[in-house]
């Protein structure tokens, strides 16, 4: 037996990629000002966790946006909607707990070392 929705959720798709991506391009945004706040204020010892709490809406916005785009592409490709919701929004959600880790770590140890220890050709 075969599953053929209806009405495949393509503006669904479409509005969770564009919430990605705009969310993104606002969390980009944030993370340059936060980091040029680190070269002006190098006396200063700035928090990384309030870094962290304003880079936190941005993220939620791709969150939304990936687990809405994973979701929705798991339906148009024949996924019953309990089962797209059921694999789509566990995976998505632990990716970008992830992810959330990551940055922090990563803004934690270019804080301390600098973003020259970033670099890898060096």
């Amino acid at each position: 037996m075969y599953y053929y929705p209806g009405q495949p959720p393509y503006l669904i798709l479409l509005i969770g990629f564009l919430m990605a991506l705009t969310s993104g391009l606002a969390l980009s945004g944030t993370l340059k000002v936060i980091v040029g706040q680190w070269t002006e204020d190098s006396t200063e010892d700035t928090q990384s966790p309030s870094s962290l709490k304003q880079l936190f809406v941005p993220f939620l916005g791709i969150t939304a946006g990936v687990s809405l785009f994973l979701s929705s592409g798991l339906e148009i490709f024949g996924f019953p909607l309990p089962l797209a919701l059921g694999v789509g929004l566990p995976v998505s959600l632990l990716t970008c707990l992830l992810v959330w880790l990551q940055l922090g770590s990563l803004l934690t140890f270019a804080k301390r070392q600098g973003m020259q220890a970033l670099d890898l050709d060096s």
